[in-house]
């Protein structure tokens, strides 16, 4: 098996790396999907580990040519040194996944106990007419192979239940993104956010409307929204209102988006302050927590 030799991957990256010009007409170098999936198999190494020694080289994987300028090159590191944890596969989980592996997360840690059924249909992205009763983790790591090989994804069949079993699956993850739909399971992966001392976005749709928040170790969090968890009900208001796809779409972008400014220290993120969103009446408001 050969050795991760740092220095001889970088001369191997840079014997493939070809010229290449931004969109901008600025000149750079480039390395493509396909050279960096043989690199990866030859050093016997996940494709984030070559991407970022490309870019530590100044060379960029040209799949994620479209992050910069929004993103620098450290910014593309962190991105993709992280480890993300999403739990829920549905709706929220389909979009959440989608953005980070398009986006270049390293690492992905995919936990949800449920099978597609057809009521998932209406607004879950991974669920297909082809894909009922199959296990959503499944799925949703087939999805993110399919979208992006560099992307280390460990997916896990399980309903979260217990904070002190549960948080082994997550203890080497950098942020948790809840998108689940019950507030039971959601108090104890808040807990388990804090017990590891990592941030948790989260967020929450019924009918047109959602909210999103994030919340750090030392925050109040979850009880700000819903009240105690011994008296908050074990659903939201979706039990009531159902849920709509572009509602889905949206918070789940939205939450992709805080956990990568997280990760890379850009804009402000929604920390003791909550998004509202209703798409009936085009409304957007943040409300504070604190």
């Amino acid at each position: 098996m050969p050795v991760d030799n740092g220095s001889e991957i970088r001369s191997a990256i840079e014997k493939r790396a070809v010229d290449a010009v931004f969109q901008d007409g600025t000149p750079c170098r480039k390395i493509s999907v396909a050279d960096v999936t043989d690199l990866a198999g030859q050093y016997s190494l996940p494709g984030y580990r070559i991407e970022i020694q490309a870019l530590e080289a100044g060379i960029i994987p040209w799949r994620y040519v479209r992050n910069f300028r929004a993103l620098s090159f450290a910014d593309q590191i962190a991105l993709l040194r992280a480890k993300v944890c999403v739990v829920g596969l549905g709706g929220l989980g389909g979009s959440v996944i989608e953005n980070l592996a398009r986006a270049g997360i390293g690492s992905l840690i995919l936990i949800d106990g449920d099978l597609f059924d057809e009521t998932n249909l209406n607004r879950q992205f991974l669920s297909q007419e082809d894909r009922l009763r199959m296990p959503k983790a499944q799925v949703a790591a087939e999805r993110v192979n399919r979208i992006n090989r560099s992307v280390a994804v460990s997916a896990h069949q399980h309903f979260v239940r217990s904070p002190g079993e549960d948080r082994k699956l997550m203890e080497d993850a950098d942020l948790i993104v809840d998108c689940l739909d019950n507030l039971e399971s959601r108090f104890v992966l808040e807990r388990i956010a804090k017990d590891l001392q990592i941030p948790l976005v989260t967020a929450a749709v019924a009918g047109s409307c959602g909210h999103l928040t994030v919340i750090c170790p030392e925050d109040e969090g979850l009880e700000r929204i819903y009240g105690p968890p011994e008296t908050a009900p074990s659903k939201g208001a979706e039990k009531a209102l159902g849920c709509l796809s572009p509602i889905v779409a949206m918070m789940g972008t939205l939450e992709a988006s805080e956990a990568m400014k997280i990760l890379t220290g850009r804009g402000t993120v929604l920390q003791n302050r909550m998004l509202v969103a209703d798409l009936m009446d085009n409304t957007i408001e943040i409300l504070a927590l604190g």
